[in-house]
């Protein structure tokens, strides 16, 4: 089912975004809608935008022209501790993982709790066990299991749960799936899904379009720095999304419309 935010306004809005890198335009006036329980998939080629405008969005990129709403108010984004400040988690393809370290001591790394000067174990145990629990995370042995040892898939989950952690209301999602086996693949989805159930808006950047079909309510693409169709997943099929991503427009019968269905911004 899709839930949107009580009063139908997304919990986080992109308007008129533009953003370039010297000579080179890699944003153009892009708009973009995430909303609160629900799972929207960012999809384009390589090169046409997605990781810049989520890290524009995550604060390693500050914007040049456009404005970001949060819950219907005016934001600025300059910092990823004024991203994380909202509630906007973002995790990265690589995980930003440690090897070397627990389950436990990687969920709150940097962030650490103490007591008297201390680090105070018991209670980060029982915040990581707590978090996992809610997420149904069943497949590690220990939370004091090294990341190393982890799987894919269990990887993926623990840098999820690390990113839920914070009291986060917004979770990105770059390549969730990537490189994953096919059971891996569906405790990937099944945990998005937990995620979205929690009421939590959820942006997932995926090439694979089997997982966006699966797992997303929105979908969203952008092809050479322009947002060139939004709406809701059941608007579009595979064909009408490859015809975006390829060329920014797509002349199939049937395609996505304006108004409450997915809306062209082809150019």
């Amino acid at each position: 089912m899709i839930k949107d935010s009580p009063a139908g306004e997304p919990r986080f809005k992109a308007r008129g975004v533009d953003k370039h890198f010297g000579p080179v335009q890699a944003l153009t006036k892009v708009d973009l809608d995430l909303y609160a329980g629900q799972v929207t998939a960012l999809c384009g080629d390589n090169g046409a935008g997605k990781s810049v405008l989520t890290k524009c969005i995550a604060g390693i990129y500050e914007i040049d022209h456009g404005q970001f709403f949060w819950e219907g108010n005016p934001v600025h984004i300059r910092s990823p501790r004024d991203s994380a400040r909202l509630g906007i988690e973002t995790v990265y393809q690589d995980l930003a993982l440690a090897d070397n370290l627990d389950i436990v001591q990687n969920m709150f790394l940097g962030r650490e709790r103490l007591r008297s000067g201390l680090l105070h174990e018991d209670d980060m145990e029982r915040a990581a066990s707590k978090t996992l629990a809610e997420l149904r995370v069943t497949t590690v042995r220990s939370i004091r299991q090294p990341v190393a040892s982890l799987s894919g898939g269990q990887r993926q989950s623990v840098a999820v749960a690390k990113a839920v952690m914070w009291n986060s209301k917004l979770v990105m999602l770059d390549e969730p799936t990537a490189a994953l086996g096919v059971v891996q693949t569906k405790q990937v989805l099944d945990l998005i899904r937990r995620l979205r159930d929690r009421g939590l808006a959820v942006m997932v950047i995926s090439h694979n379009l089997n997982d966006v079909f699966e797992v997303a309510d929105r979908i969203a693409v952008v092809h050479l720095g322009r947002m060139v169709a939004q709406g809701r997943a059941s608007d579009f099929d595979r064909q009408t999304v490859v015809d975006y991503m390829t060329t920014g427009a797509s002349n199939r019968a049937g395609q996505p419309t304006g108004g409450d269905g997915a809306k062209s911004g082809a150019r």
